[in-house]
Parts: C-alpha cells; structure tokens; sequence
C-alpha cells in the first residue's frame, strides 16, 4: 500500500540537531520508512517521514509531520491550493506538529508527485482519499483517538484544500473540525454567477490544473462546451454542485473557522456568507474571518490567519479551554500606509456575532433617470474590475484613493448620489431594484458596481476592484428586480458620492457576441449595509495625540527642533563612490525583544564584478539583512552604505539596485514583454533608461517573450522575473532563492544568467540553500548563522581550508587497510571514496607531510595527495563551529 520515498536531508542550524536527525533517520531507515528532521529556532525538532500512499491504484504522495515526545495528540490534515502540491503548506504542518499536533499534508490527484486525473473534489476521488488517509492516521500509535478506528482530526487548507476540508467533514464523521481559507461553497455559483460564465477565472483555472487533458473526462468536455457557448447549462451546473460542499451542507456540523478574502473575485465573500449559515443552522460553532488578500492578490495576512487556525485546533482539537479561539466575526480594514516602505496599514475590526452581509441597512438616493447603452457587437472591447494578481493590491489600498477600472462610453449606465453628509462605512452586499429591458426579446446581461467618488468627481475607486455579473431573461425584464452588488468592507468619505455602474460587457465575464440595447431604470434607492454592532479596534496611539493641546505644543515643538538631526542622512563617502556595498556593525532585534537579534554586528564588504553568495541555515538573518539592504526596514544599529551612499528608505541611490526577493506577480493575460513594459512605466523613469534588449539577452528569453505568461514554466517566470530586476541595469542585483522550483537544466540557467550579469562589472548578491549551485556560480562567499557572520571570503579559499585529504591510489584499497590508515596517529577517520581507489582522510592532528609518510609505511600506491572538500562541508564545518 504503501512505499517510503528517499528526500535530500535538510540543513539545520545546530550540529546537535543534525546528528540528531541522522540518528533519527537511521533508526526509521531500519525500520522501512524515511524520516528527515527539520528545525528552526526556539522550537522542538519535527521529523518528516514520506511515504506514497496507493489509492485504488493511484499514487498519492504524502508527508507526515510529528515532534519529539511520547503522549498522543490531535491529527491534522492540511490540504494545498489548485495548481500546487503538498510543498506548499510545509511550513505550516512543521508549526503546527511543533505546536504538538501529528500533521498529515499530501498531493491531491494530478497535482505533484501523486497520479490520476483531476476531479474537482469528487466525493468517489478526492475526497474518498482523504477519508482514506484518515485511516491510515487512525493506525498511528501517537494520534489520539476517540474511538477505534477514529483518531481527533481536524482539516484546513486553502482554496481547493479549503474546499476539501468542507467536503470531507460532510462526509466523513470523524473529522472533529476545520478551517477553510478562500474557498468555494458552491463551485457552479462561483463559476457561473446567476447564469454568467466567469471566463477569465475558468481558463486561469483549467491552465494552472495543466491543461484540459489533465482533468476527468467529463469535466474537461463540460469546460470547453461552456468556453464555446459563453453561457453555462443545466449539465455543467450540476457537474460542479454535486462536488461542492454546499451539496452536503446539512451534514458538515463541526466547528468551523472560515476565512474568506476581500480581494477575491474568484470566490467571493457571498460564498463564506451561505458556508456560515449553512453550518451555524446545522448547530456547530462558526467564526468568519474577512482578510485583506484573496485570489486577486493583496495581502494574505499568512502569520496571522495561521496563528488563528492553530487556535481554532487548539480549542476545538485540544479542548485547551483557555485557547483564544477568536471573534465570532473579524474584518481587516486599511488604516493607513507605513511611512517606512509604502505598505497599507491594516487595522481589525470585530464582533460578537456575525452580521452577514446585509444588516444594519441605509438607505441612499441615486439619481440619473433612465439609461440606454449598448452591448457591442463581440463584447468587445470589455470594461474592466478585477483583474487577477492586480486587483488584491490595489483593493487594499482604495480607501487611500487608488485603483484600476474602466468602462467605456455607451456601455454603461451610471446613477448617482448626493455627496454624503456624513462618513459611511459599508460591511457587506448593497443592493437596489431596477427595470431592465433588452432589446430583440434576448437576455440583459449586466454587470453591477459601486464606486467611490470624490467630492471634485474627478477621481472615482472601486471598493475590492469587485464587480457582479447578472442574467436578465426576458420573462424578467419589464418589471423591477433586485440586484445584489459585490460585497465589499468600505469607508465612503463625507463629501463623496456612490456611483452605481451598470456595464454590458467586463473583461473576466463571457458577454452575448450579439449587438444588443438595453434600458436601465432605478426603481428605489440603493440599500447599504453598515453592520453596525462591527467595531474597529482603535489604533495603539500615545496619550500625547488626544492629551491637553498644550502636552500637544510642547511635544510638536521638540520633534521640529530634533527633525532635521532625525531624518538628515549622512554624509557619502567619497572613498566608497566605487564601492556596491559596504555593511558596517549591522545589527537587528527582533520585534518586541529586548535582547533576542535577528542580525547582530554584521560586517562586510561587496567589491565590483563578484557574485556573493549569502549563506546560512534557517534563522541565520539572511532575509533581515536582505529587507535592511533594500531600505524596507531600519537597522538598530550600524550603517548600510551603496556606492558610499547611506540606505534610508527611500534613498535616490537605491534606484541603482535591482532585486527580486518575494517572486513577482504577472499579468497571466499579457506576454511577458507587455508585463515588464508596464513594470517599467509604474516606475515613472524614462523608457530610454530601462535597457531592456539589454536585460532580456542576459536572461535569454527569445521567442517567449511575445507569448501570454500563462503559458510560460517555472524556470521562464523566474527569469522574466529577474530580467524585470535587471531592468534598468542596476549595479547592483540582490536575488533572494532565484532557483526555487526550478529543475537542474533551469537551475543551469540561472546560473548563466548571474555569470553573464556579473561580467559586465556589476554585482550579484544572491542567497541559496542549493550549496552545489553557490559553489559554481559565486566568485565570493559571506556565511552567518544565528545573526552573525562566521566567514567571508572568495569561494575558492573557504572550501579550500578544511582538513579532509583526498588520497588518490593506483589500485583498490581494501577495507583493513583502511581501518590501518584510520587507527593512525593524528587521523580522526579514513573512507574509500566511491570506486574504492582511493581515500578520504579527516585529519585530527596530524600533518599531512607525516600523513604521506604514514602511507608509504604502510605500502599504500599513493598517486596523489590534496586537500578535498566542498562547500558543503566547508559550510556544516563552519556552522558546526558557530554552535559549538
């Protein structure tokens, strides 16, 4: 049934935690299976083993997380994203079992290592699967059980690994609880809104699965017949229900943490709203979470969401009373944006009770009489909302008075309110009734928005950069109908006016090809919810901002008289004009700790024309020093100087640094020149300046570069997405795991591309787990562990000055001649290498001028002596010090 599956063994920070893990992974590696131990600091060693599982004849690859100790604990199954593998929610499981769970993750069928088609979550398939991996947790002797053959579970995952959670609570028993993130409740309702087939979201979907050819039979012909017809059938609504889990609603009665995202025009926060009602109606508790990110992009808020879930098992899996499970309703708003790097601020909103999305209703006039526009022949061209990867951002950040939408003159109709007396947040779905008609006895499809217009009219935002699709019939039009328009969490300014739009056509939404008019006419005012009992948490200021306005003077008067010493940057060096960079007694605490650093008194220099490799096992500060070099965060102390330049945020000599740290989001729709064209325009520098032929022959692209993005590989994205950090040629170029989810052949060409770059006289700083890779494409090294720097220097002379001896023989040295060269004074160890003609020798003493003479003693055929040893080494070795 099953078959253990050999792994890469991992670098952990201490040399007591890696020989750790090979003791650990010896005693399993007796046992049949494959452990691998993984680390991080602070917290308990947590063993892996993998193992592929056979499911009805279909591999399904999996990975089970548990921490030292002999008690039993909960279980808990993490499902992945559409598109992804079990590699996606590793870290999480590794938390989670360090927190004292048995974590069980696994590739969904057609997805990673593990067979078979793809279903959607066929409760025959996929969801029998997890029923099945269940059972194999209900046989391990450290899950805790409640009865035979039914260990305490519980499952979360996000999208389509929050939607099988849901399903198998329906259908399994045994499941205790879940917490689905951005999920679907009813996948027909979020393909095929009230009849409208959302066409961008469902080919984005079916590419990222593979291809048609990747699905189930039946689902790829449902797909391409819908694709063609541009509407959806009874036949494809009820292929996709009867896989939802709306389809057992009245059986999913567990607790329940639900996280929806507001920047989700994929699967929008409507589909929480009917999961929560559904659940609470079947007796289980229930807790609603609005985040700031979703599908569209924006900010997932991944800490804290995960921190949540585990609070949620704790309580719920662990029956830990004292657990905070959360607020039955919790909404993350935009408070602002941080100074420091440009960020929204975002600030929690909660309340003792879901609201759902339409309470607390206001009522406000609209005004424009009626409409008549028209649907273009073709649909096209199509207003634009969302667009997937773009919106999640801007959304975050409408309140600010930022975003991205279109609609064209004589496709639309707007209607309008009176400027607002008052400030008027929104929590939920607006709605409003209107008459509509269409032309040629034909269906109405409409698409519904409310912007958010300022007191001037000349800017107007889409609140989530969310639009909602309609289906008029004609046994409809005539009379009024309710519209419910997108549910959104907003704050409309007093002074600003809601403009609701009615387009005919939106990029993302399959439209009638067929030229067409409609009449559009308001039948009553719109209604918008303000979900009054949700209350804001107030943000953590000093006294001094709401104290005596005399505290106030004083205050304002000393932060004049010390500005210009705060914010004056210093003096460049002149010795360092040539210079990339420079790092002088760099030091970083951790959030909120007094004597806990995430860098401390780092020290180093970057010379012209070198390719530096950052090294260090997880928790070394790598990505501290790489935010501090970038000017994203601040130093506590020391100096960061490029080109003899100090780095503060927002420093003019940080236009000469290119980086690519957190992978880059593409417009999947747009070749992936268009996509570093518009890059280059947000920048606001000239065209001219961003060298792009330049940029694109280093990374070497060719042909690739007029096609859509959608159908590039991993190893293409990664380069379009360094060819993006080299445009404008930067003398510097920061890549942070540039390599990450690239085969070898790709990882050969990246290599080529950091080699070619650095030739010109510029300089590469990356940082990499792949030591092999370091060792071939950096001139120099800088090593840290724990915050501090153990080593630098050029590649060369770090793996050059270990004491392993490589002893190169003109014939097979046997075993007890070996064990004869290892008992010699002076020598801790002597191995045949691989072929058995030669050996190597770890020096404990001895010199290796007596170490030859021992040799020939001992009639070894010497044909060569030399030092031997890899960057590998030479960094386990380094490391291995620092802990010491």
């Amino acid at each position: 049934m099953e078959t253990p599956t050999a792994r890469r063994w991992p670098l952990p920070p201490r040399a007591r935690g890696r020989w750790a893990a090979v003791v650990a992974a010896l005693a399993v590696l007796a046992a049949g299976g494959t452990w691998t131990a993984v680390a991080d600091d602070g917290s308990p060693t947590v063993r892996r083993e993998d193992r592929t599982l056979r499911m009805d004849g279909v591999p399904i690859d999996t990975s089970y997380f548990t921490a030292p100790g002999s008690g039993e604990r909960p279980a808990v199954l993490i499902g992945h994203g559409f598109g992804g593998s079990k590699d996606d929610v590793r870290a999480q499981a590794e938390k989670l079992a360090a927190d004292g769970y048995a974590v069980l993750t696994w590739s969904a069928r057609g997805f990673g290592e593990s067979g078979g088609e793809i279903s959607l979550n066929d409760p025959a398939h996929e969801v029998k699967d997890v029923s099945r991996l269940i059972d194999w947790l209900a046989e391990r002797p450290e899950v805790e059980q409640d009865a035979k053959g039914d260990p305490r579970v519980g499952l979360t995952g996000a999208s389509y690994g929050g939607a099988v959670s849901l399903l198998a609570a329906g259908h399994d028993d045994r499941v205790d609880a879940i917490a689905p993130v951005i999920t679907y409740w009813n996948l027909a309702d979020a393909l095929f809104p009230d009849g409208v087939f959302k066409k961008l979201w469902a080919g984005i979907f079916v590419t990222t699965g593979g291809g048609c050819e990747k699905f189930e039979k039946r689902l790829c012909e449902m797909y391409e017949r819908v694709a063609v017809n541009g509407k959806p059938d009874a036949q494809a609504r009820e292929l996709l229900t009867e896989r939802s889990p709306s389809a057992v609603a009245d059986r999913i009665d567990v607790p329940s943490l639900l996280v929806q995202g507001q920047s989700d025009s994929l699967f929008p926060l409507g589909q929480a709203d009917a999961m929560q009602k559904a659940i609470s109606a079947n007796g289980a508790p229930v807790s609603v979470d609005w985040i700031a990110g979703g599908h569209d992009g924006g900010d997932s808020e991944t800490e804290r969401v995960q921190g949540r879930v585990g609070a949620w098992f704790d309580r719920y899996l662990k029956e830990d009373a004292d657990a905070g499970a959360g607020p039955a309703f919790r909404v993350t708003r935009t408070g602002g944006v941080d100074s420091t790097d440009g960020a929204a601020l975002l600030r929690g909103a909660s309340g003792d009770a879901y609201p759902g999305l339409r309470s607390g209703g206001r009522t406000v006039a609209i005004g424009g009489g009626t409409k008549t526009f028209r649907n273009p022949a073709g649909a096209a061209p199509p207003a634009i909302s969302a667009v997937p990867g773009v919106g999640g951002g801007l959304s975050r950040l409408s309140s600010l008075g930022v975003g991205l939408s279109l609609d064209f003159p004589g496709q639309s109709a707007r209607f309008e309110s009176a400027p607002l007396d008052t400030s008027l947040r929104v929590t939920g779905t607006p709605t409003v009734r209107v008459n509509v008609t269409a032309s040629g006895g034909r269906d109405a499809v409409l698409f519904g928005k409310v912007y958010d217009v300022s007191p001037d009219g000349g800017q107007q935002v889409l609140p989530a950069q969310l639009v909602a699709p309609y289906r008029i019939t004609p046994d409809q039009q005539g009379k009024p109908v309710e519209l419910a328009l997108p549910a959104v969490d907003h704050a409309f300014e007093a002074g600003h006016r809601l403009r609701l739009v009615l387009s005919a056509t939106d990029l993302g939404y399959a439209s009638p090809a067929e030229p067409a008019t409609y009449t559009v006419t308001p039948d009553g005012p719109l209604t918008v919810p303000t979900a009054p009992t949700v209350e804001t948490a107030p943000a953590a200021l000093p006294w001094w901002t709401w104290g005596l306005p005399a505290a106030a003077l004083v205050i304002a008067a000393a932060l004049l008289l010390t500005a210009r010493r705060r914010t004056a940057a210093p003096a460049p060096d002149p010795a360092l004009t040539d210079v990339p960079l420079r790092i002088t007694g760099l030091s970083k605490k951790y959030a909120k700790s007094a004597d806990r650093y995430a860098v401390r008194d780092l020290s180093f220099r970057v010379e012209k024309g070198q390719v530096l490799g950052l090294l260090g096992p997880n928790g070394a500060g790598k990505t501290t020093t790489l935010r501090m070099l970038m000017g994203l965060i601040a130093p506590d102390e020391g100096e960061i100087r490029v080109f003899g330049q100090a780095i503060r945020p927002g420093a003019p000599v940080l236009s000469r640094v290119g980086a690519f740290v957190e992978g880059a989001g593409f417009l999947p729709h747009l070749s992936g020149r268009a996509n570093l064209d518009l890059y280059w325009q947000a920048t606001g520098r000239p065209a001219a300046d961003a060298h792009l032929e330049e940029a694109l022959e280093i990374a070497g692209l060719g042909d690739a570069l007029a096609r859509a993005v959608r159908t590039y590989s991993q190893g293409m994205r990664q380069r379009l997405a360094i060819a993006q950090a080299m445009l404008g040629l930067p003398d510097l170029l920061i890549l942070d795991e540039p390599t990450n989810g690239l085969d070898p052949p790709q990882i050969r060409e990246m290599r080529d591309v950091m080699i070619r770059y650095a030739a010109g006289g510029r300089t590469v700083i990356v940082s990499s787990h792949l030591l092999s890779e370091v060792e071939q494409s950096c001139t120099h090294l800088v090593v840290m562990d724990r915050g501090r720097l153990v080593q630098a220097g050029p590649v060369a002379e770090i793996t050059g000055s270990g004491d392993m001896i490589l002893v190169a023989t003109a014939e097979e040295v046997t075993e007890p001649l070996a064990e004869k060269v290892a008992a010699l004074p002076g020598v801790g160890s002597a191995v045949r290498t691989g072929d058995g003609r030669g050996l190597l020798v770890r020096l404990d003493g001895a010199a290796p001028a007596r170490l030859v003479a021992d040799l020939v003693r001992l009639d070894v055929p010497v044909t060569g002596v030399g030092p031997h040893r890899r960057l590998e080494d030479a960094f386990l070795t380094l490391i291995s010090q620092g802990a010491a």
